[in-house]
C-alpha cells in the first residue's frame, strides 16, 4: 500500500532504526543539525512530513550513502505530504487526525471503550446525541459527524482490516439519545458483529473491577514485519496521545487479551444485548 500515511509510517519507523543504529539521542541529532529537539521527535513520531532537505541532512549524519535507499525515502518523504482527514484540520486535534489517518492504513485494529461505543460502530444518531450532550454547536457537530463518517468508510472495504472490539456493558446500557437511539444502535452492532472481519464483545458489569477500567485505548498493527504497531490513548477531551515504546506497546497488548478473556463469547454478542432494556 502507497498511501501517504504508509509511506509516512514507513520512514518515520526507518529513520528511527537508523538513529539508533549509529547509538545516537534525539537530543545529539537535534544538537548537530542545529535544529530543536521536538522537530526530530514530531519527524520521528510521524507528526508533520520531512522535507526533501531535512531528510538529506538526517541520512548523511546517520552515515546512509546507497544511493538506492536514498532515493527510496526521498520518495516516500515526497509522497507523505498530505494526510487523509487534513479538510477537518480546523475542527478536530491534530492527534486526532493523525489518528484516524493511521487508524484508516492499519491491517489489524483493537479498541478498548469503557463508557462510549467506539467511534467506527457509532450510528449517526448515537453520535450526533453524544456530541450534543458534551455541549457542543450544530455545525460543529455537522463537521465532526462528517469526519466519524468519513472514519467509517473502512468498514465498507472489498478487504477491510480486521477490527476488534470490547466494550464496557456500561457503554451499550447508557441510554445515550433514549431508547429508540440506543435500540437502533444495538442493532447496528449487531449488524456489524456478523461482518467476518469484525469481532464484537461485552465486558458485563457481573467481573467486577478490571485493568480496562483505567480507560480506553486503540492499538493498531500495520502491514509487514517493521514492528511499527502504535498505541492511541484517548483523553478526556478526545484528543488522543500516542505512544510507540515496546515496553508500553507489550503492556497494552497484554491489556486487550486480558480483556477478551473476561469479555463476552464474540458468537455470543446478541445475547450479550439480550438483557438491556429494548
Amino acid at each position: 500500500m502507497n498511501d501517504p500515511v504508509t509511506m509516512r509510517r514507513k520512514l518515520r519507523v526507518e529513520l528511527k532504526r537508523l538513529r539508533t543504529a549509529r547509538d545516537l539521542t534525539q537530543r545529539h541529532v537535534a544538537d548537530q543539525l542545529d535544529w530543536s529537539q521536538s522537530k526530530v521527535i514530531r519527524i520521528e513520531n510521524g507528526n508533520v512530513a520531512v522535507g526533501v532537505t531535512d531528510l538529506q541532512a538526517l541520512l548523511r549524519l546517520y552515515g546512509v550513502d546507497d544511493q538506492e535507499a536514498i532515493d527510496g525515502m526521498v520518495e516516500m518523504a515526497k509522497g507523505s505530504k498530505r494526510l487523509p482527514f487534513t479538510d477537518y484540520k480546523d475542527v478536530l486535534p491534530t492527534e486526532t487526525l493523525r489518528f484516524f489517518a493511521y487508524e484508516s492504513s492499519a491491517s489489524i485494529i483493537r479498541q478498548w471503550q469503557g463508557l462510549l461505543i467506539s467511534g467506527l460502530l457509532q450510528t449517526e444518531e448515537y453520535a450526533r446525541a453524544l456530541l450534543s450532550s458534551w455541549g457542543m454547536e450544530q455545525s460543529r457537530i455537522n463537521q465532526v459527524w462528517a469526519a466519524r463518517l468519513e472514519r467509517q468508510e473502512l468498514l465498507e472495504r472489498a478487504e477491510p482490516p480486521e477490527m476488534f472490539f470490547i466494550l464496557d456493558e456500561a457503554a451499550v446500557y447508557r441510554p445515550v439519545g433514549g431508547e429508540g437511539v440506543m435500540r437502533h444502535q444495538r442493532a447496528r452492532l449487531l449488524e456489524l458483529a456478523e461482518r467476518p472481519r469484525v469481532t464484537i464483545q461485552v465486558v458485563p458489569f457481573s467481573v467486577g473491577a478490571h485493568a480496562g477500567m483505567r480507560g480506553p485505548f486503540n492499538y493498531l498493527e500495520f502491514p509487514g514485519a517493521d514492528n511499527a504497531d502504535v498505541l492511541y490513548l484517548e483523553g478526556q477531551m478526545g484528543d488522543y496521545v500516542f505512544r510507540d515504546e515496546e515496553d508500553v506497546l507489550s503492556e497494552y497488548l497484554e491489556r486487550f487479551f486480558a480483556l477478551e478473556k473476561i469479555a463476552s463469547s464474540p458468537k455470543g454478542l446478541e445475547k450479550a444485548l439480550a438483557g438491556l432494556p429494548h
